[in-house]
């Protein structure tokens, strides 16, 4: 078995969702033992923005600059990795309301038609992905906003990943959340320990 592991937090080791990522990879290494992994710090290591010049190399055209080439062939990386991958962890912190813009790159990189997924003949999308594959995401919030809370309208959080790794045909999700994090110390650690709570029942 394989498993990809990725953060996009810009906070190093004052992280939340980096240290709730990391113990979901240690709790599935307990149950999985042996599984290969693969570590991506989207923070640390990111990769371009789309740009027009993605979409012409995507679409055939000339590919100019060193710089796009290798950051092209860190998109085909992306995607093998994800083709490749039986567990997928996220680390996902909501900044401004959403994920941080490290990841949507990366989101950006394997949403690609004709590689992750392409449109039926009548429209209907079809994922290229293997099935059966598991994800967890580590999300972690400075405030509330499940459903009913005064700020659950600015949630893009969740429900975009969400709806994106539905897309590709990844249905089997689980978020694993600290929320509430802006509260003051109790509120985080209350929080926290609730996640942590999560993660160790987790079973294979």
């Amino acid at each position: 078995m394989k498993l990809l592991h990725i953060d996009s937090s810009i906070l190093g080791p004052h992280s939340v969702s980096r240290a709730l990522s990391a113990e979901i990879v240690k709790r599935q290494t307990a149950l999985h033992p042996g599984i290969e992994l693969t570590y991506r710090d989207l923070a640390a290591d990111p990769a371009l923005h789309m740009s027009g010049a993605h979409v012409e190399a995507w679409a055939g055209g000339h590919v100019e600059g060193a710089g796009l080439s290798c950051d092209l062939e860190t998109g085909e990386e992306y995607i093998a990795e994800l083709f490749d991958a039986d567990i997928i962890v996220i680390g996902a912190p909501m900044y401004n309301f959403s994920v941080p813009s490290q990841l949507k790159a990366w989101i950006d990189r394997i949403v690609v038609a004709g590689q992750t997924f392409r449109y039926g003949e009548a429209g209907e999308v079809q994922t290229l992905l293997p099935p059966n594959k598991k994800v967890f995401i580590a999300s972690t919030r400075g405030n509330v906003y499940q459903p009913g809370s005064p700020t659950a309208a600015l949630e893009h959080h969740e429900s975009y990943l969400k709806s994106v790794l539905s897309f590709l045909g990844l249905h089997d999700v689980t978020i694993v959340r600290a929320e509430g994090l802006a509260f003051g110390l109790d509120s985080k650690n209350t929080a926290i320990r609730k996640a942590r709570s999560d993660i160790a029942a987790m079973t294979a």
